[in-house]
């Protein structure tokens, strides 16, 4: 009786585990700012709120090589946020960590992922 019990308890189990829908990926929770400049070098910061998680970000407006890549980048969001040199997170890289990590103008960037 116990083993009846035991096997259909673990086939629910089982069947309730395949039957909830796989959980999407969490977001940083909070803002991550750059600065860049536009066409006519007036700088602007940049913003992505409540980004999400473990996915590739180009930031839009300096994504393009052709242009100066951003700087002084900040992560108030709740995950490490490690910062590219390049496009599609290419080239060198540095993390920044969660709630306040900072880097200066010396720090260029093109995109991030998030923790």
């Amino acid at each position: 009786m116990r083993l009846r019990h035991t096997v259909a308890t673990a086939v629910g189990a089982l069947a309730l585990a395949l039957s909830l829908p796989t959980a999407p990926a969490a977001a940083a929770a909070g803002p991550f700012t750059y600065v860049y400049s536009d066409s006519t070098g007036t700088p602007h910061v940049g913003l992505l709120a409540d980004p999400p998680s473990r996915a590739c970000l180009s930031l839009p407006e300096v994504a393009d090589p052709a242009v100066q890549p951003a700087h002084t980048p900040k992560n108030y969001s709740s995950s490490v946020a490690t910062v590219f040199t390049g496009p599609n997170c290419t080239g060198d890289f540095f993390i920044l960590r969660p709630n306040g990590g900072h880097a200066s103008e010396q720090l260029k960037v093109r995109s991030v992922v998030f923790s």
